[in-house]
């Protein structure tokens, strides 16, 4: 963080602390007079000026604090929302009935994200029990969360197996990828676009999309590509050798590291 912004928001944190007290005092019937809270005032600043380091301490504090608030956070999701990530009807590229699973939120115009979905194809090919889920996690902007709607109503169209084609074509797909050329690829395979256009305004589509981003929010997630495995979430396009080494973890031990 900016050591100016750090500066600034210190000194938020500190008038803040300052109206605290000398707000609770009053509710105290007063028992600072205006005397006293000048010295404690010119106490404190004086102090600061003499350990600006301490600005330094406290930022370092906050961030652990918020550290490990997020680790936290990450657990509890892991361990209580199992169904949603791993059992909700998402689109499955491998084996469904493979014995790991390897949850991917993904936008549709990440350019990472495209360039992950060549590790999914070799690591697939590799490992015939891979069971990879997909979440839409559209945070790129309006043609992003376009594209995802088009796909989520797709899916009441179309079978598993050409929902993860459909999905395939659009993460290969060069350029912007927004509704008009979600709708385009769906019209090429015959969907019943009128159809789409109604189901990717529905309530059912909304809820799956207001489910994905409290889970990534649950989880910490900054940005796409990100992966659930076991019992950790990897961040990025990390490459296809660390993604299965984490499934050959998850497989011999059950957790991400052995």
């Amino acid at each position: 963080m900016n050591f100016v912004i750090k500066g600034a928001l210190a000194a938020g944190f500190l008038a803040i602390g300052a109206m605290t007290v000398l707000g609770g005092a009053a509710a105290q019937q007063q028992r600072f007079t205006a005397e006293e809270t000048q010295a404690i005032e010119s106490i404190v600043r004086d102090y600061l000026l003499s350990n600006p380091e301490i600005v330094h301490e406290m930022f370092a504090e906050l961030e652990r604090r918020e550290q490990v608030a997020r680790e936290d956070s990450r657990r509890r999701t892991l361990e209580t929302s199992a169904a949603l990530l791993y059992e909700a009807d998402d689109i499955i590229l491998g084996n469904p009935d493979g014995d790991v699973t390897l949850v991917e939120f993904f936008d549709y115009n990440c350019g990472y994200c495209k360039r992950a979905l060549e590790d999914l194809h070799a690591m697939i090919a590799d490992d015939p029990d891979l069971r990879v889920v997909l979440k839409d996690y559209p945070v790129l902007g309006p043609g992003s969360l376009e594209a995802a709607r088009i796909v989520l109503a797709a899916r009441n169209q179309l079978s598993p197996s050409q929902a993860a084609e459909f999905h395939i074509r659009l993460m290969e797909t060069r350029g912007l990828v927004n509704a008009e050329r979600a709708t385009s690829f769906a019209r090429d395979l015959g969907l019943d676009v009128a159809r789409l256009e109604v189901d990717a305004n529905s309530d059912d589509v909304r809820e799956i999309l207001v489910t994905n981003y409290q889970l990534a929010d649950d989880l910490g997630l900054t940005g796409t590509p990100a992966w659930v495995i076991g019992d950790q979430v990897v961040s990025g396009a990390v490459g296809k050798d660390r993604l299965a080494a984490a499934v050959q973890n998850v497989r011999r031990c059950g957790s991400v590291v052995c």
